[in-house]
């Protein structure tokens, strides 16, 4: 892979919608060397849906920009470097985004292979309408969402500040690389800002499959929303650990994230 310029440009919008789930089940869908990142015992895995604007390498000006719709399944992850210190992040075992660009470059000039999708999306007085289906029929996301005050009374995050830096620390994120192994992005923002978001619904094709996900294994439990972040992506190395890469494990988890855009009892906040 060429080496990646910096990027930045604007978080226009950003939903982070979490799960709460079984981390014994996440455990087998991770490679090595992650481990599920726990809150309360559980796992945290969720669908980060994020609009990208003037999105260009850094020294380019914004009027040249990219905007893109796009849509990232994610686990929140820890390991231990090659000090033995504990790091944290989020594994991604899929991506999908409406933009050409981003399908073109992502895992060839940049880290992070995107399928093609399609998304529709309302927005009206703060709240969001929101619905992707990828190209490929594998990928299916519906939400509706409002602004809210607070988190909801069943969220395991004791608080919105607590909320906020569980997700602040996880800005690394790591996929699989199409020759195999990992590669990993960075998210810098110039200003960390997120505020509750009441989920009236929410469904996802890959947190409702079954064969991954056993019924009773995913609870919802919050969603967050941030907007008009200046931010930029740095590449990552891969993790100290991946000396020996669990291909096994990686390929059965992409498959898993793309085996149906049918749910089977997703999994719904009302």
């Amino acid at each position: 892979m060429i080496q990646m310029p910096t990027v930045r440009g604007v978080i226009r919008r950003r939903v982070l919608v979490n799960f709460r789930v079984d981390p014994a089940v996440v455990q087998r869908q991770l490679p090595k060397p992650f481990r599920p990142k726990l809150l309360a015992g559980e796992a945290v895995a969720g669908v980060c849906l994020i609009r990208l604007e003037g999105l260009r390498p850094r020294r380019l000006p914004a009027a040249v920009g990219l905007a893109s719709e796009n849509a990232a399944h994610r686990v929140a992850v820890e390991w231990d470097d090659a000090d033995g210190r504990t790091r944290e992040g989020v594994y991604i075992p899929r991506r999908d985004s409406d933009s050409p660009v981003n399908r073109l470059l992502g895992g060839r000039f940049f880290p992070g292979e995107h399928h093609p999708a399609r998304f529709a999306v309302r927005e009206e007085a703060g709240a969001v309408d929101l619905a992707v289906r990828s190209v490929d029929g594998r990928v299916a996301v519906e939400l509706r969402a409002r602004p809210a005050d607070v988190l909801p009374s069943s969220s395991r995050f004791p608080s919105l500040a607590a909320a906020s830096a569980f997700f602040e620390a996880g800005s690394d994120g790591y996929s699989d690389r199409r020759a195999g192994g990992l590669e990993g992005l960075r998210l810098v923002t110039r200003a960390w800002r997120v505020e509750p978001l009441a989920v009236e619904r929410v469904r996802s094709s890959y947190f409702a499959d079954a064969r991954l996900f056993p019924p009773g294994a995913v609870v919802f439990d919050c969603g967050l929303l941030m907007r008009h972040v200046e931010h930029e992506w740095h590449a990552l190395p891969p993790p100290v650990a991946l000396v020996e890469q669990a291909g096994t494990v990686a390929a059965s988890s992409r498959q898993g994230t793309t085996r149906s855009a049918t749910p089977s009892g997703p999994p719904t906040a009302t």
